[in-house]
C-alpha cells in the first residue's frame, strides 16, 4: 500500500499586494490601512499597494483539513481568495492539482439586481459550464432555502434572511473535492439554523480538502486537524491544530 501524500496545492514565497486607486491624501491612507489591516502599505505614482500577504510558502496535501487563524485583517479571508483564484500572486509561484471551490463573501457569488433565477442559472453554468440538470438544481434552491416564488424577483429585494439562506443553498448543492470556506458566510434566521448546520455538517465531510476561515475554536475543532496562524499577512505557525490555538492564545493574551 503506498503511503505517499498527495500533493493538491503548493505555494512557494508567494506574496500579494493589492492596489488602491484614490485622491485621498497617501499619508491618511497609509494609517488607515495599517491601523486596518496591520498590513505593510506602499505607494508609487500616488498609487497604494496593500501587503495582504507575505512570502507565504507550504504545501496541502488531500483530504487535509486546515484551520486558518488569526483576527480580522491578518491576511486569512486574502489566502481563500488567492488559493481560489479570485485575486492573484504578486510574486512567486503556485502549483494546483485541485481548484479550490470558494465559499466566501455573499458579494463574491450573486447580483442582486439579478433574479433569483438567473443568478442561481449564472452560478450553474459557472460551476458545470452546461444547463443540464438545472431544474434539479433549481428545485433543490427552492425548497431548502424556502423562498417559494421569491425566486422570480430580484435579489435586492430579499431580506437579509432570505438572501443568505439562497446563497447557502447555491453553495452547498454538490461536493467539491477541494473547498476554500468562510466562516463569513451566513445561514440566514434562527430557524433556518438547525437545518443549515446539518447540510453544512454534510457538505463538509464530503469535501476531499478543507481549508476553513473561522473565529470559532468550536469549529475549527469540529472540522480541522491542522491550524494556520496568520498576522500581518504572514503564516507565523503551521502546526496541528491544537497547537496553533494555543499558539495564537499565547500571542494574544
Amino acid at each position: 500500500m503506498n503511503s505517499k501524500r498527495e500533493l493538491v496545492l503548493s505555494l512557494e514565497n508567494v506574496s500579494l499586494k493589492i492596489p488602491v486607486f484614490s485622491k485621498t491624501e497617501l499619508s491618511l491612507k497609509k494609517s488607515f490601512y495599517r491601523a486596518v489591516t496591520g498590513s505593510r502599505v506602499s505607494s508609487i505614482n500616488n498609487v497604494s499597494n496593500v501587503e495582504a500577504l507575505n512570502s507565504i510558502s507550504l504545501k496541502i496535501y488531500r483530504g487535509e483539513k486546515i484551520a486558518l487563524i488569526g483576527h480580522n485583517g491578518s491576511g486569512k479571508s486574502s489566502f481563500l481568495r488567492l488559493i481560489s483564484e479570485i485575486y492573484y500572486p504578486t510574486s512567486g509561484k503556485i502549483y494546483k492539482k485541485v481548484k479550490p471551490y470558494p465559499m466566501l463573501s455573499p458579494s463574491f457569488i450573486v447580483s442582486e439586481v439579478l433574479t433569483g433565477i438567473d443568478s442561481a442559472k449564472a452560478h450553474y453554468l459557472f460551476r458545470y459550464g452546461t444547463l443540464k440538470g438545472f431544474k434539479d438544481y433549481l428545485r433543490d434552491i427552492v425548497e431548502f432555502s424556502g423562498l417559494g416564488d421569491f425566486i422570480a424577483l430580484p435579489i435586492k429585494t430579499y431580506s437579509e434572511g432570505m438572501k443568505s439562506r439562497f446563497i447557502f443553498s447555491i453553495l452547498t448543492f454538490d461536493k467539491h473535492e477541494f473547498l476554500a470556506l468562510d466562516e463569513g458566510i451566513g445561514t440566514g434566521d434562527n430557524s433556518f439554523y438547525e437545518k443549515a448546520q446539518k447540510r453544512m455538517r454534510e457538505f463538509i465531510a464530503k469535501s476531499g480538502t478543507l481549508v476553513f476561515a473561522s473565529h470559532s475554536y468550536d469549529l475549527l475543532n469540529k472540522f480541522c486537524s491542522r491550524g494556520l496562524v496568520f498576522s500581518c499577512g504572514n503564516i507565523v505557525y503551521d502546526g496541528k491544530l491544537n497547537d496553533a490555538l494555543n499558539f495564537y492564545a499565547g500571542r494574544n493574551k
